[in-house]
């Protein structure tokens, strides 16, 4: 079963979230739905906007913990690298 990290936000260089998940398509549902309390909720991040996967959720949690580690702009370079337009990568998921 695969392990995804994954970076939410509530626009193009808007506030960004990192989370960890072996479910991503739940995941991000209920993150778009604010089905959860939290972060995500408060600041309604509701776009899906970079994800990796992982055979091995040790590993995800490890790349997770890094990128929440890192620089703000690190982060919006690494989105930007795999989406430049920021868009919504939930449909592609389905």
């Amino acid at each position: 079963m695969n392990s995804y990290i994954y970076i939410m936000t509530n626009k193009i260089n808007g506030t960004l979230y990192v989370g960890v998940t072996s479910d991503i398509v739940k995941r991000i549902y209920e993150h778009k739905n604010s089905l959860t309390d939290g972060f995500t909720a408060k600041y309604n991040l509701k776009q899906l906007v970079y994800y990796e996967i992982y055979e091995d959720i040790k590993e995800a949690i490890k790349r997770e913990k890094q990128l929440k580690s890192w620089k703000r702009a690190w982060k919006i370079e690494l989105i930007e690298s795999f989406n430049k337009s920021w868009n919504d990568l939930y449909e592609s998921l389905l």
